[in-house]
Order: C-alpha cells, then sequence, then structure tokens
C-alpha cells in the first residue's frame, strides 16, 4: 500500500476516533464540571513554562501558535470537522509532509482530549467537592492516571507538529498555495483550517531554528512528566 494511501487511512480513522472521543453523546465524560477546569489549569501551566519563549520577539509568534492552536484548552472539534469535509481534495492539493502533519495535530488533539478526560474522571473521584484545581492535587490525578508511555507519545507529537510546520515553511509554493486558497477556504466555510495553516506557516517563518526551539519545548515537557511520575515536591514551580 502506498504511503498516500496510509496516510489516507490514518487521517479518516483519526477524524472518526475525535469525532467520538468529543460527543457528549458517546463519551458522557464529555460533560464531567472538572474538564473545562482541568482545562485551563493546564493552559495557565503552559503558558507559565512557556514565559521565556513569550518573551523573546523572535519565538513569541511561534510560542503563541503553540499555546492557541496545537497543545491548550482550544476546542478544535471545528477545524477538524473541516478536515474530514476536504479530507479528498486536501490529498490531492498538498503535499504528503504537510498532511501528516495536519495528521500529529489531529492526533495530539485526539490524545489530549483523551488524556483530558481521564484524568477529568480521576479528579471527581479524588476530589467530588472541591471546585479548584491545584498543583498537589493535580500531580495526584496526574500520577493516578499513569500510562508513562501515551505521555511521552504525547510529547513526540508536539514536537512532530513543530517540526512539520518547520519543514513546510521552507517547502517551495506552499505560501502562495495558502495565499491563493484563503478566499475559496472561507467561502466554503474551512476558515478554521485555512486560520491553523496560516497562522502556523506565519509565526515558524519568523523563528530561526525550528529545531531548537522544538528541542526546548520537548525538554520541558519531559522534565514536568518526569517531576510528576518521581511525586515532586513542587512540580510546578512557576505557577502560584
Amino acid at each position: 500500500m502506498s504511503r498516500t494511501a496510509d496516510l489516507s487511512r490514518r487521517m479518516a480513522c483519526l477524524l472518526a476516533r475525535h469525532q467520538a472521543l468529543h460527543d457528549p453523546a458517546r463519551e458522557p465524560r464529555n460533560a464531567l464540571r472538572w474538564l473545562p477546569e482541568l482545562r485551563q489549569w493546564q493552559a495557565r501551566r503552559l503558558e507559565a513554562s512557556f514565559d521565556r519563549f513569550l518573551r523573546d520577539p523572535r519565538r513569541r509568534p511561534a510560542a503563541q501558535f503553540f499555546l492557541s492552536d496545537v497543545y491548550n484548552d482550544r476546542d478544535f472539534s471545528r477545524r477538524d470537522a473541516d478536515i474530514a469535509r476536504v479530507l479528498p481534495m486536501m490529498q490531492k492539493l498538498l503535499p504528503g509532509p504537510l498532511l501528516a502533519t495536519v495528521a500529529d495535530a489531529i492526533e495530539l488533539g485526539l490524545l489530549t482530549q483523551a488524556f483530558d478526560l481521564r484524568m477529568s474522571e480521576r479528579l471527581h473521584a479524588l476530589a467530588p467537592r472541591r471546585r479548584r484545581l491545584d498543583g498537589p492535587l493535580y500531580a495526584q490525578a496526574y500520577r493516578a492516571c499513569g500510562l508513562p508511555r501515551l505521555r511521552e507519545h504525547q510529547i513526540e507529537l508536539i514536537e512532530a507538529v513543530g517540526l512539520g510546520l518547520g519543514k513546510a515553511v521552507r517547502m517551495p509554493g506552499i505560501l502562495t498555495l495558502l495565499k491563493l486558497s484563503r478566499g475559496p477556504a472561507k467561502a466554503a466555510g474551512l476558515a478554521e483550517l485555512q486560520g491553523f495553516l496560516e497562522r502556523g506557516f506565519a509565526a515558524f517563518a519568523q523563528l530561526g531554528d525550528v529545531r531548537e526551539f522544538i528541542a526546548e519545548i520537548g525538554s520541558d515537557e519531559r522534565e514536568v512528566a518526569q517531576r510528576l511520575f518521581d511525586s515532586d515536591a513542587d512540580p510546578f514551580p512557576d505557577l502560584d
């Protein structure tokens, strides 16, 4: 089977799983009251971890793109619904490496949602009457959920998305293709997908050394995961 066919099957499978995991009727844990609190807390944690990137004018756009479009509390279901609608056309127009990066972004969203549901369920069991999340409670739920190899894969996907966008920026003609598709994408109701790609390209075009930036993010996230699994007494020193 060709790489194109493999990618097509992977994308279709990821989109179907993504839809099922976000459907409240099929996945009742989406209604857990801890889920929005967990997502907001994790967004604050990640922003604190990215503080040095956000203070660097050259790295700030890429860091903001990660915070808004790759690994945060944003609802990506609209973007991924766009992808499902135009998957056949995307396979004809976009180069394979860029499609693979889009697939990695969808898988990252899928895995993050699965972990968030698992964490929310654990938080409900650990602290059914509490309303606010803090570092110690988060760490307790994180360790109770376990799955260190899947947590590592989550970080690998973060790296894959960043490196993939960094490579795509250097592909001849891609920026022109995105600009030409802006109007048709808006007319077809695909603004979320178009915006994701345009914001990613704009951010990474300014970055410079993409590999160094992504390596630092990966290193930081692995250090956080290690502190959590090691029961560090203060796993989040950057948070109040």
